[in-house]
């Protein structure tokens, strides 16, 4: 069985975790497509060329808690508008895509880019603030030491950069269902995708 759910969304939106938990919840796999990215940014951060990275990128490098810095995030932000690199990272994700059992990937061009005939399409949303405060706890929660501002910052850079780039800008898919998740536990909104999945599955 086939069934490819694409799930899109700007920075801290909650959609790694609705992600995973809707992943969990139908025993699908799951795929972070931004870890790609950080992985390549990362690599780019030590002195390797970004092309270069992308192409030599292993499940390996998707490891370790040094991807999920404010610097790397920047970095994958970065190379992400570089054609080149997303052209050398989109057979992975298309493959993963298409496996057996059911693939829940997210990222920020899944729905129109990577898995435009995905099964189910969700765009997760919320506003820049809650983003950034969430963001905030996060890496306080991981003892980096930063303020609101500088995260609030960060986040409408990436925001904006995401949104203005010429491939694959950060945009919904015309047919994505809209989750905003500004008012919403992580439970709620796991609960509302599980529902669409739910219904998407019995169509």
């Amino acid at each position: 069985m086939v069934f490819t759910i694409a799930i899109d969304g700007p920075a801290a939106a909650g959609k790694g975790t609705i992600s995973k938990a809707v992943a969990a919840h139908f025993g699908f796999a799951h795929l972070d497509t931004g870890l790609l990215y950080r992985a390549v940014g990362a690599k780019t951060l030590a002195g390797d060329e970004a092309l270069a990275a992308a192409q030599a990128l292993d499940p390996a490098d998707l490891e370790g808690d040094h991807l999920r810095t404010p610097e790397v995030a920047q970095a994958a932000s970065r190379v992400a508008v570089d054609p080149q690199v997303r052209a050398a990272l989109v057979a992975f994700q298309r493959s993963f895509a298409r496996r057996e059992g059911g693939a829940v990937l997210d990222g920020r061009d899944i729905g129109t880019v990577i898995c435009p005939n995905a099964d189910l399409k969700l765009f997760v949303t919320a506003s820049a603030k809650t983003r950034a405060q969430r963001r905030l706890d996060e890496l306080n929660g991981k003892g980096l030491a930063t303020t609101f501002d500088a995260v609030l910052a960060d986040v409408e850079a990436r925001d904006k950069r995401d949104r203005e780039r010429e491939t694959a800008p950060l945009i919904p898919a015309g047919d994505a269902i809209l989750l905003d998740t500004s008012d919403l536990t992580a439970e709620q909104a796991i609960a509302r995708a599980v529902e669409h999945v739910t219904r998407a599955r019995a169509r």
